[in-house]
């Protein structure tokens, strides 16, 4: 079954009456509803909804069971998830005005049911929804948004749509519509599809979306399983309502907007801290301590985080090899480096935040969120200890050459989206990069397959290997190789093993020649970010660049030795300003063994797309400058030379302490300048915060606001019926209230008692009537007392009759509140009376 969930702030009563009277009760789904209330006040919301939907509607309970065809509203001053299709309310964590339960029902759908999620954001102030939006479309649920024109507030809509993810984009009332359109064309995962649905589209067929996905990404996913490729295809044809894929791969030629999202769709970026839970715990008290102790206190550890999508599974490693650590010897400095890699830009980016929503309390300890994250309103951060440990970087583990002498591999529920073929590709890749007994941490459906000669279980429930020492020709062979695109290598024909053809020996030997060359006599070379923060090493460049002291900086000015700093910032200005490389020649670098000239090349990437905004820095070391003999005998006979290169040297030393100084003075300018930073940043948090607590507040305003403004239409409709009904029945009614002041009357009661509009609240003893009935007033009083019923017949000064009831008036709390005093007019029934009377039967 699938469950909707939506979620609404100001202005969506509104929103939901449209969306709720175009959804058809028999849709099989269940439909989860969630406000901004006022914690102090009882919801109207369930009565409200009811009004616009055949299905029943219920206020959210605890342990509740999720139905189909049914709506759920969640109640004042709780958060409402969904686990195994019951109802879970909890009390909120935060205090009110910080409270977002948009974000956590939706992040609980998509932990609980997937693919089978669906999220609605309507009117609203604020952002809430946005990331649980995120995490519905992360795990390959619907996504759908008001259109923020058609919304009473759009914040909401706004946020979400500026995020990117959201699927269907509408009106309120055509959102129905379009989510039953997707869920006719996308069965729930495990039913049969449709006969003309193309679950099973060949990979020939989707060769056209593959090009084009690849001429715009690079990545190619030929080797991607069919089925998943197919699935996320098909979805994204469903959000745009098309049946045919050749139309859809017309569409993808025509909108680079949309070849972008399908490829961001193809990422499945599904992850969380600490995963697995039993796998981590293994891996904290034995796999880690035991890799731990077999290393000298010195070793720096290198660890791949392949696909690490946002972050999560990185900063999990991080924070279990520190634990680890305390389990053996809790005084040694972990010396660590983690690289994460991941083809998406937008999950780096997040990443490097280290920013993190409040449900991972969900996942992460207590002691851990003391421990290694600072809370903060809205989300958690990573500590700096942590996030100092982690390098992210975009890769491709298909194209790109990978990480190497590593300690650890973490590729997790990755390889279940790649085909065999790319399986037995990657896990050889894997373990060249592993040092000898490194650890291999796969997902929980994955494992090494035929490949026990290169690695062997640890805890193989668990998915955790250790390289194994293996090397035969064929495996050098495959090592040596380059890793160009899998899609242009030849498909069409294959090769015997025992026959290798004369090109292809002579390719390895070229590859061979290659690597020796690129591994041992290549220079050191550095790539720079646009923050001139290192993002790739070859070589050795040990000599020329040292990490800080201190909490890790991967910043090139933080690593250069002393006396490369100077030229290197200014050749780094120049280089960024000019299509042609910088050369310095004979920079004198401060090694660990003396002073070393060094030649530097600098070039900044304008192209290609993959290097665009990079800077590579070249080292070679400057060969000895030897003096010839005859300037020795020049040196000799002129006397005041050594006196002159001696006078030259003081000056250049006087310039490096005159820099040496500058750069102090610009370093505590640095430190006071990031002083106020942090001070105004605190100051812009509290006034965000206030904000966002007076923002909350009026938006639980604006919902009791127009819960009111509703019932102020029903009570003005239910006073217009009564008054017509009073009207039409001919009967004159009299309402008082305790002091016998008029409360209401009819217009009959009007020809009977002198009444009119500006007579509400007078007493009853200041009317005129031409009623015969000067005890009215005190019968009225004692039907008040007692609650008694008084009815006498009464004459008019114009010779009418009438039967005058008086009667207690009873609130619906059944409080007495005056009386009501009804008068019939029986005349005629008076006159039949005396006619009969007069002239009786004999």
């Amino acid at each position: 079954m699938r469950i909707v969930g939506i979620g609404a702030s100001a202005g969506g009563l509104a929103s939901l009456e449209d969306f709720f009277r175009n959804t058809p009760c028999d849709t099989g789904m269940a439909f989860l509803v969630v406000q901004h209330l006022d914690p102090t006040q009882k919801a109207m919301l369930p009565e409200l909804l009811q009004r616009f939907t055949e299905m029943p509607v219920y206020e959210a309970e605890q342990n509740m069971p999720v139905r189909g065809d049914s709506v759920y509203v969640i109640p004042p001053n709780r958060e409402l998830r969904v686990v195994d299709n019951t109802l879970k309310l909890d009390q909120p964590a935060q205090p009110r005005g910080l409270r977002l339960p948009i974000n956590v029902l939706f992040s609980s759908l998509a932990s609980a049911l997937n693919e089978r999620a669906i999220a609605v954001v309507l009117s609203g102030m604020g952002s809430d929804g946005t990331l649980g939006l995120q995490a519905i479309k992360a795990t390959g649920g619907l996504t759908v948004v008001q259109t923020p024109e058609s919304a009473q507030f759009d914040p909401m809509p706004r946020n979400a749509i500026a995020a990117g993810c959201a699927d269907i984009v509408a009106p309120a009332d055509e959102l129905p519509d379009r989510i039953l359109a997707y869920v006719r064309r996308v069965p729930e995962p495990g039913q049969s599809p449709e006969q003309n649905h193309h679950a099973h589209t060949s990979l020939t067929r989707l060769d056209p979306i593959l090009r084009l996905l690849r001429q715009q990404s690079r990545h190619d996913f030929s080797l991607y399983k069919p089925t998943t490729l197919n699935r996320r295809i098909e979805r994204r044809m469903a959000i745009h309502g098309m049946s045919d894929l050749a139309d859809y791969t017309h569409f993808l030629a025509e909108n680079n907007q949309e070849i972008e999202l399908l490829f961001r769709e193809l990422l499945i970026g599904v992850t969380q801290f600490f995963r697995d839970p039993d796998t981590w715990e293994y891996l904290i008290n034995t796999g880690l301590p035991e890799l731990l102790s077999l290393l000298p206190p010195e070793h720096t550890l290198r660890v791949w985080v392949v696909g690490c999508s946002t972050g999560e599974e990185a900063y999990s490693l991080a924070i279990a090899f520190t634990e680890a650590l305390d389990h053996i010897e809790p005084d040694r400095k972990l010396d660590l480096q983690i690289f994460a890699s991941d083809i998406s830009p937008e999950s780096i980016n997040v990443a490097r935040r280290g920013q993190y929503p409040l449900n991972i309390e969900d996942t992460v300890s207590e002691a851990r969120l003391a421990r290694f994250f600072v809370k903060h309103d809205n989300y958690y951060q990573i500590r700096p200890s942590i996030r100092g440990k982690v390098l992210f970087a975009r890769h491709d583990v298909i194209l790109d050459p990978p990480f190497t002498k590593l300690d650890l591999i973490s590729c997790r529920n990755l390889l279940i989206y790649f085909d065999l073929t790319l399986q037995r590709r990657i896990l050889p890749l894997f373990h060249y990069s592993l040092r000898p007994n490194g650890l291999l941490m796969l997902g929980s459906s994955e494992t090494v397959g035929r490949l026990n000669h290169l690695f062997a279980p640890l805890k193989p429930k668990m998915r955790l290997y250790r390289s194994k020492p293996y090397q035969s020709n064929r495996h050098t062979d495959f090592l040596l190789k380059s890793f160009p695109p899998l899609s242009t290598m030849p498909k069409e024909q294959s090769v015997p093993s025992n026959q290798v053809p004369p090109q292809e020996a002579h390719s390895n030997l070229q590859s061979a020649a290659d690597h020796v060359l690129l591994q041992v006599y290549s220079p050191a070379a550095v790539l720079l970010n646009a923050d001139a923060d290192i993002v790739y090493i070859s070589g050795r460049t040990g000599k020329y660049l040292e990490p800080a002291a201190g909490k890790a900086n991967w910043n090139i000015h933080a690593m250069a030795r002393d006396g490369l700093r100077e030229p290197l910032y200014t050749a780094l200005k120049q280089a960024s300003a000019q299509t042609e490389p910088v050369e310095l020649k004979g920079v004198l670098v401060q090694t660990g063994t003396g002073t070393q000239a060094v030649d530097l090349s600098i070039q900044a990437f304008s192209k290609p797309e993959a290097l665009k905004g990079m800077t590579m820095v070249v080292f070679h070391d400057a060969p000895d400058q030897v003096a010839p003999k005859r300037h020795k005998k020049a040196s000799a006979a002129n006397p005041d030379h050594d006196a002159e290169i001696q006078r030259y040297q003081q000056e250049i030393e006087s310039l490096r302490e005159q820099a040496r100084v500058s750069r102090e003075e610009l370093q505590a300018s640095n430190e006071e300048l990031q002083s106020t930073n942090e001070e105004l940043q605190s100051t812009n948090e509290e006034l965000t915060t206030s904000k966002e607590e007076m923002q909350s507040m009026n938006e639980e305003l604006q919902t009791i606001n127009t819960e009111l403004q509703t019932k102020l239409d029903d009570l003005s409709l239910a006073q217009s019926d009564m008054q017509n009904v009073l009207n039409s029945i001919e009967i004159a009614v009299l309402f008082l209230d305790q002091d016998l002041n008029v409360r209401r009357y009819t217009e009959r009661a009007a020809t009977i008692i002198s009444l009119r509009e500006s007579d509400i609240g007078r007493p009853l003893s200041d009317l005129t009537t031409y009623l015969s009935y000067p005890e009215l007033q005190e019968d009225a009083r004692h039907t008040l007392s007692t609650l008694a019923v008084s009815e006498k017949q009464i004459t008019t000064t114009d010779d009418r009759w009438f039967s005058v009831r008086i009667i207690p008036y009873r609130r619906l709390d059944n409080v007495i509140d005056g009386v009501v005093i009804t008068l019939v007019d029986i005349t005629d029934t008076k006159k039949l009376e005396s006619s009969l009377r007069k002239h009786p039967k004999s």
